[in-house]
């Protein structure tokens, strides 16, 4: 089948894919996107999280066919051109990024979460990124990045209001 999908804003297309292929798949192998991580296959470990219509999805466990006429937003859609976004940003200067697998999984989700709640208390940070399993770090570098990320967005608002 053609997969049409718009992918972080911009129209693809991609051939010849069978309908059961994941989207995780399509996104890294046929549409040369390999920020979201291919590591558990099973929707376990979040890796792969992307928004799927705005909505944070393992990418690993929608089908292609699913994903048809959708809208998708991945780990790389996450930057303004060469800008990072402010969770980006974060996880790189409190040192959250080690071997970088859950990486693009836990920043897709914590966009997420600032989105939908701009100051999250500790409890409801975990809660939110209970789903991404990191194997490298103790999570406190994490939740000091979703931290800072909150504390510089609140920032952002308010220079802008």
């Amino acid at each position: 089948m053609r997969l049409t999908v718009t992918v972080n804003g911009q129209p693809h297309e991609a051939d010849d894919v069978w309908e059961g292929e994941s989207l995780l798949y399509v996104l890294r192998e046929r549409l040369g996107l390999p920020g979201s991580k291919n590591a558990c296959e099973q929707g376990e470990c979040g890796s792969c999280t992307v928004y799927l219509d705005g909505v944070p999805a393992c990418a690993c466990l929608v089908a292609a066919g699913q994903a048809e006429g959708r809208d998708v937003r991945t780990v790389e859609g996450l930057a303004d051109g060469e800008r990072l976004d402010e969770v980006q940003a974060a996880f790189v200067e409190a040192g959250a990024v080690q071997c970088g697998f859950c990486t693009p999984g836990l920043l897709v989700q914590t966009h997420d979460l600032l989105n939908r709640k701009p100051n999250p208390s500790d409890a409801e940070i975990r809660e939110s990124l209970a789903g991404n399993l990191c194997r490298c770090t103790g999570y406190e570098k994490i939740m000091d990045a979703v931290r800072l990320a909150a504390q510089r967005k609140a920032t952002e608002r308010k220079a802008h209001a």
